[in-house]
């Protein structure tokens, strides 16, 4: 979901983290919000990252160097944009496995694919991503736009993606950061905290949903840490690429 996080700090680990800035992201009340947002969902990620999004989501698919023959599960793919983004591209997935706990969502990415011809290519499952109903290695990556931060414990969903993906395949997922430059940061800062959550609030009807993103991002980890998280799930070569001067980070990595 688009939206900004406080700060790239340390953080403490998994569930914790969530519960020490007294973030709620128990997996109920995440799907109920999700839902309630689902018809708006599209329109407030183009409109509060300016378009950037899309952008950002081809930037994810290009670092898998997908060769046109692979199987690719993508984790809280919500209304499907990464998913689309995978299948859709000359040169891209023979096949994805779209996962989301919110049924709102899927039913509105289902109507997208319809509408672009994908359904036979995509496939959406509603199930948590700590327990995705794939056996082991059965895919060749794994991808994730804006969501891991909302899984209540994301060291779990990190482990989750190591057993799906073949040994060598490779993950992609994108999260919001901070700008590490004092005044790009600070400007960024004021409309992520002060603009973001009143427009987002207006355009979706959901003032509580819009209120929650800030503490999310603020509440995640830092780069480094996630890094490290990545190293802990089984994951070598892990790094952190910024993005629009570390608004967004993408993280790669490849299944040891």
């Amino acid at each position: 979901m688009t939206a900004g996080r406080g700060g790239v700090g340390e953080r403490p680990a998994g569930r914790d983290a969530g519960a020490a800035a007294g973030v709620d992201k128990g997996p109920a009340r995440i799907a109920a919000m999700f839902d309630a947002i689902a018809r708006r969902y599209d329109l407030l990620n183009r409109v509060l990252s300016a378009g950037l999004d899309q952008r950002w989501r081809a930037r994810a698919v290009r670092s898998l160097r997908l060769t046109g023959r692979e199987t690719v599960a993508d984790f809280c793919t919500g209304t499907a944009d990464l998913a689309i983004a995978l299948a859709g591209r000359r040169g891209g997935a023979a096949r994805v496995v779209g996962i989301d706990f919110a049924g709102e969502m899927l039913r509105h990415g289902l109507a997208k694919l319809r509408r672009s011809g994908l359904e036979r290519r995509v496939a959406l499952v509603r199930a948590d991503a700590t327990q995705a109903p794939l056996a082991d290695g059965a895919v060749d990556a794994a991808t994730v736009a804006f969501g891991i931060r909302n899984v209540e414990q994301p060291q779990l969903a990190l482990s989750e993606m190591h057993r799906l993906v073949r040994p060598g395949g490779r993950i992609a997922i994108l999260e919001f950061g901070m700008p590490r430059l004092p005044v790009v940061g600070a400007a960024y800062g004021w409309y992520f905290r002060r603009v973001l959550p009143r427009l987002g609030s207006v355009v979706s009807g959901h003032g509580s949903a819009y209120a929650y993103l800030p503490a999310s991002v603020g509440a995640f980890h830092g780069p480094e840490a996630f890094c490290r998280l990545l190293g802990e799930a089984g994951f070598r070569d892990a790094r952190a690429v910024p993005l629009q001067m570390g608004i967004v980070y993408l993280y790669e990595a490849a299944r040891a």
